[in-house]
């Protein structure tokens, strides 16, 4: 329908607001599915290199892992996102932190740099139970001293 001037006519509120919403909200998960789908990428390609950097293939990469040849390749490839269960497999199959796989795959948020925490999680010769034991003892120390800072400054 036109008005006199040969112009639509302004929608009426409630559905031009409506329609509104749901364009940006499609915005909103085509971003969203964007980013998921870089983030999947990403992380195919860091668990790649991670890989390649310790000489392993990706046949005995998934026997360590115990996940299939074409699952990992399709991992590496980012057609696929991991559970947090299977990328802790393959951080024991690469002999890397887990929660360096969990940060490069959104599950965990990245931390300040520590050099303490660094040299924990990159140590080899410690479980990763043993990992997280230790963090959490360095990280209870820490939280204790900030709240006793200002007493002792003042």
């Amino acid at each position: 329908m036109t008005d006199t001037d040969g112009e639509r006519p302004a929608e009426s509120g409630t559905s031009g607001a409506l329609r509104e919403h749901a364009a940006a909200s499609e915005e909103i998960v085509a971003v969203a599915g964007a980013a998921v789908t870089a983030a999947v990428h990403d992380l195919g390609g860091f668990i790649r290199s991670q890989r390649e950097m310790a000489q392993v293939s990706l046949r005995q990469l998934a026997k360590r892992a115990g996940v299939s040849n074409p699952y990992l390749s399709q991992i590496e490839r980012g057609l696929r996102k991991p559970s947090a269960e299977v990328l802790q497999q393959i951080a024991k199959g690469l002999r890397v932190s887990a929660e360096a796989l969990y940060v490069q795959a959104g599950i965990l948020e990245r931390k300040e740099p520590s050099p303490v925490l660094d040299a924990v999680l990159s140590d080899i010769q410690i479980s990763e139970r043993q990992k997280q034991v230790l963090i959490e003892i360095y990280e209870s120390f820490r939280r204790e001293n900030a709240v006793e800072d200002p007493i002792v400054a003042s």
